[in-house]
This record gives C-alpha cells, sequence and structure tokens, in this order.
C-alpha cells in the first residue's frame, strides 16, 4: 500500500486517500491499517490507510443501500450460512431496482454468481424467496432477466443464458401462481421446458391468465 501510495503520489502530485478492500473468507481478524519503518532511536514513518475488510462487515447493513457496488460486495461480506440464499435474493432485487445500463449488471451479478454460487438445497430456498418479493419487484427482477437471455443470445453464451432462464422460469411462475393460485407439479415441469422465447411470451402474457384453464390453453397453443 505504502508503495502504491508513493508512486501515485510523485507521478501526480496530488493528495491520495489510500484504501484496501480485503475480500478474503480467512482470517477472520481485523487487518492491519498502517505500515511502520523504524529504528530504535528514530521512528521514520508512519503510513496509515483505509481498510474496508468484507468479512467484518454484515451484508444486513447494506440491503437497503442504492450503491451498485454494494450489491456485488455483500456476497463477500460476512454471511451465516443458513443466510446465503437470502443474501442472493437481496442481491437480485438490488440489481432490479437500480437504473444501470446492461453492461454493468452482467459485471456485477457475475460477481455475485461467482462467490454465491450455492448448492441444490440453497437453490430451492433461493427460489422460495423469489416467490416471497411483492409482485412489483418480481416484474423487475423478470424484466432484468429478459434483458439478460437477449443479451446472452446474442453473444452465444449458452451456458450464462441457460442459467438466467432457469431463474426467469422462477419469477414467470411465481408472477403466474400470484395471479391464479398454487401450479401442480405438471404444469410447473411444462414452464420449465419452455425456451428462452416461449418463457419470454409467457411472461408477457401473464396478465391476461385468469384460471388455470387459461394457462393451460396458453401452453397448448405456444408449445
Amino acid at each position: 500500500m505504502f508503495c502504491y501510495f508513493a508512486r501515485i503520489y510523485e507521478k501526480y502530485q496530488l493528495p491520495v486517500y489510500p484504501v484496501v478492500v480485503f475480500s478474503f473468507d480467512r482470517p477472520r481478524q481485523p487487518q492491519p491499517a498502517e505500515h511502520r519503518v523504524g529504528f530504535p532511536d528514530l521512528e521514520v514513518l508512519e503510513f496509515r490507510y483505509r481498510v474496508i475488510q468484507l468479512n467484518q462487515l454484515d451484508w444486513r447493513d447494506f440491503v437497503k443501500s442504492e450503491n451498485a457496488v454494494a450489491s456485488a460486495l455483500m456476497a463477500k461480506m460476512n454471511i451465516a450460512t443458513k443466510d446465503r440464499p437470502r443474501v442472493k435474493v437481496e442481491c437480485m432485487r438490488m440489481l432490479a431496482t437500480l437504473k444501470l445500463d446492461p453492461a454493468k449488471l452482467r459485471l456485477i451479478w457475475g460477481f455475485v454468481e461467482r462467490y454465491l454460487d450455492l448448492t441444490a438445497s440453497e437453490m430451492r430456498e433461493f427460489e422460495a424467496g423469489i416467490k416471497e418479493l411483492p409482485s412489483q419487484e418480481s416484474e423487475a427482477i423478470m424484466e432484468l432477466t429478459v434483458s439478460w437471455i437477449e443479451q446472452g443470445r446474442q453473444e452465444g453464451l449458452q451456458e450464462g443464458r441457460q442459467e438466467v432462464l432457469e431463474q426467469m422460469s422462477i419469477l414467470v411462475t411465481h408472477l403466474i401462481e400470484q395471479r391464479i393460485g398454487e401450479l401442480d407439479a405438471t404444469t410447473l415441469e411444462r414452464i420449465r421446458m419452455l425456451s428462452a422465447d416461449q418463457v419470454r411470451r409467457l411472461g408477457e402474457a401473464v396478465y391476461d391468465l385468469n384460471s388455470t384453464s387459461d394457462l393451460h390453453d396458453w401452453l397448448i397453443n405456444n408449445t
């Protein structure tokens, strides 16, 4: 940190505010925030810098933040194992409500996916958490995932597109169940088997569905 500081200060001759972000999981104890050089008879250097140690921060303190960086860094904060699915839900909700360009959104979500890679059981909790969100937030998340699917299709990113497609199917299913009630396992499986384009069109048709019969008719006519 001191070497970086000295080189930047030498080059630009401007005040430099030194900050380090520690994103590691271990160690847990607070890290030093200063660098000293001294001798028994002379203190040559006392250099201080700001430390942001993510595993010392509580993710709950950032849930209401409108800062896009916070939505990403939550994935590396102090998270109890049982809270991992909930944190991912909150990251998704925050991203869906922030007004960011698609490139930044994909970058941040990629960070969250990398550091909050959920197990199968955690994914089920994540899906349940998405279903518990208010309809307005669910719709915002669906719109966001639609844009990711379209961009993924254009870039030919099959693996990433499939992951987003699964999340979009979850959100569309949630919106449908809010309107017409809980769906049976067979209908849920039919929705999961839809293509990206079919899921997108079903999402657009959600508010035209008033019963399970309407949904079954849509699936027959569009698959």
